[in-house]
């Protein structure tokens, strides 16, 4: 058992506020302040209670840290130097193009397991980490630290209810309340009973302390674990504690400081400052990792040619199925289970499936902590309701994480629900954030096998499926790959290339043997891959139709399925001419909905032949 000095651990703590106050003031920018409020928590964390290996910042039994309150990079940056990991001289590159230490945390740092500084999102990523740990049988801890600002995001309550309910007490909240926000005090200052009742109210232990007695901080981390719930520390402490000049004082938020201010506050720091290099770090258990390689296959799929499969109930099909072979798969759902069909997985596998009721923004964050330790995290609701997380999506993004998700009930094709149940933005939501891969089955098979490439593809992948049943058209030894393409039909003459997906395709089909009686042909091809795009297959199509190319999607005309052939072929002559959802919807039946906004088999017939 390594002895806890509290004296050094003061010592640490104003390095590192130097550390914090040095490279800001280097970089020209940053946000010092908020690192000097939270020093004291940092450094008792990482040099006198977390288990990990200070060499090894991924090791799978590592105790977890994620800084939500992600302005104060500089804080963690400077811990992680003054562990040994890297050069202290490092921290002087701050903010700097070619340098890692970025303003806010990413995962392009190895002690970074998800980027982090859009408030709110650190909690929902440390449940998802904390269950993993649960399901993996490793007993690592993970500490989320929190501004007193962020606290009034939403999405940290929709994480505080959810933990609360599953009892998480390897999952620790340390809320820095420093009283002072951006452009003025916190809605609640240093009332910390208000946060102390709120945690309470969600099934939470609660611990309120001065976050800058480092014998207090030492004493409430001790009770990790001490019952079955999430403990959530409530730390008074000042924005630019430690500072004479800059302690509690207004207007410092995001404000380096000049180089005369900086010397002037190392000045009062430096005589009781010490450096935590080489101090003994508590050791993480050596438990055995979780095997987390993909499997060989994931067996066959079982339809015939022309049943009448919905897309949706497929990804259930398919979820299932993968969950038989590929422990790595782990479900969560938006109280939509039985619409998405996910509840085929959550019957079967009731250990690796996560029910995050009504708190959509919850449930991709904690998607994105399990993708953060080596799960393959699928989460599913309505297309539409996903359009709440885009932050979550977009931050998902920049951490490169392995998310995956599907959307059903997607388009006027939902019929009688009406518009704001109808996802009608989330093609073109999904190809804006980086990295994505956007997925579109028309069929059962279709389904299955995108959901088998989803599994084993790297990164946020998303799967829009369809509430009516369609028809199975494909084989079951049909193959599908990300980024690829199919053409159905295709004849010498052909007038058009109509590109669909989806419901659309079903119709395009349609469309084509009502031309074919009329003596028109036209080529149709499955875009089942929205992002990337078979630009190739599209682009060597319509070099046999005159460049003539018809999109039909059920999605809004901006961003989806039309703009982005357009957006890879324009530049090649071809001229796309778009069908496509143009106003608000009603409630309807999907076929009056369908020719109702031109998507039918007769509009499409009628497009081609004004062509």
């Amino acid at each position: 058992m390594i002895e806890t000095d509290t004296e050094l651990l003061k010592g640490i703590a104003n390095q590192l506020r130097i550390h914090s106050i040095t490279s800001t003031t280097a970089a020209g920018s940053g946000h010092p302040t908020s690192c000097c409020s939270a020093a004291d928590l940092v450094a008792t964390l990482f040099f006198g209670h977390m288990r990990y290996d200070p060499k090894n910042p991924r090791f799978h039994n590592n105790d977890r840290f994620i800084l939500s309150k992600g302005h104060a990079a500089p804080l963690l940056y400077a811990a992680w130097a003054e562990t040994g990991l890297f050069p202290v001289g490092e921290l002087a590159r701050l903010r700097k193009f070619d340098s890692d230490l970025e303003g806010h945390p990413t995962p392009r740092l190895p002690f970074v397991d998800v980027a982090t500084g859009s408030l709110g999102q650190g909690l929902s990523v440390g449940m998802g980490m904390a269950l993993a740990a649960r399901l993996d049988r490793l007993d690592y801890n993970t500490y989320v630290l929190l501004g007193d600002g962020e606290i009034a995001e939403g999405s940290v309550w929709e994480a505080a209810s959810l933990a609360g309910l599953l009892k998480l007490n390897n999952l620790i909240a340390i809320v820095d309340a420093n009283r002072l926000g951006q452009s003025q005090p916190t809605a609640f200052g240093h009332h910390i009973e208000v946060y102390r009742h709120r945690f309470e109210s969600f099934g939470w232990r609660v611990e309120d302390i001065d976050g800058h007695d480092i014998e207090e901080i030492v004493e409430v981390l001790g009770g990790v674990g001490l019952n079955d719930q999430p403990l959530a520390i409530i730390a008074k402490t000042y924005k630019g504690a430690g500072v004479s000049f800059l302690q509690d004082q207004e207007g410092w938020h995001g404000k380096p400081l000049n180089e005369a201010e900086a010397a002037r506050a190392v000045a009062e720091l430096q005589p009781s400052a010490k450096s935590g290099v080489g101090v003994p770090i508590r050791p993480p258990n050596p438990l055995p990792a979780s095997n987390h390689e993909a499997p060989s296959g994931y067996g066959p799929v079982h339809y015939q040619i022309g049943d009448s499969v919905a897309t949706r109930e497929a990804y259930g099909n398919a979820l299932q199925r993968l969950g038989e072979k590929d422990a790595r798969v782990v479900a969560l759902d938006g109280d939509t289970q039985n619409s998405t069909f996910a509840e085929k997985f959550f019957k079967k596998f009731p250990d690796r499936s996560i029910e995050c009721f009504i708190a959509e923004q919850n449930m991709v964050g904690v998607a994105v902590g399990f993708a953060s330790r080596g799960k393959v995290p699928f989460a599913s609701t309505f297309a539409c309701f996903l359009s709440r997380t885009l932050d979550q999506l977009r931050v998902a993004g920049i951490s490169a994480a392995n998310l995956k998700l599907a959307g059903s009930h997607a388009g006027v094709s939902i019929g009688e629900d009406g518009p704001t149940q109808m996802g009608l933005e989330d093609l073109a939501m999904m190809r804006a954030v980086t990295g994505s891969t956007v997925l579109y089955p028309s069929d059962a098979v279709s389904a299955e096998k995108l959901v088998e490439q989803m599994a084993l593809a790297k990164g946020l992948c998303f799967l829009r499926t369809s509430r009516p049943k369609s028809a199975v058209i494909y084989n079951n030894d049909e193959t599908f790959s990300i980024g690829g393409a199919k053409v159905l039909r295709q004849n010498a003459g052909d007038k058009a290339t109509v590109v669909a997906a989806g419901v659309t395709l079903h119709e395009a089909l349609k469309a084509a043997d009502l031309l074919k009686a009329e003596g028109v042909g036209i080529t149709v091809i499955d875009a089942y891959s929205i992002k990337p795009l078979a630009k190739d297959v599209i682009r060597a199509a319509a070099q046999k139709t005159n460049n003539v190319v018809v999109t039909v999607e059920d999605h809004y005309t901006e961003g989806g399925l039309g703009d982005a052939v357009a957006g890879e072929l324009s530049a090649d002559g071809v001229k796309v001419h778009k069908l496509a959802v143009t106003g608000v919807p009603r409630s309807g039946k999907a076929a009056e909905l369908l020719a109702h906004f031109g998507l039918d088999a007769a509009a499409i017939a009628k497009k081609v032949k004004a062509i």
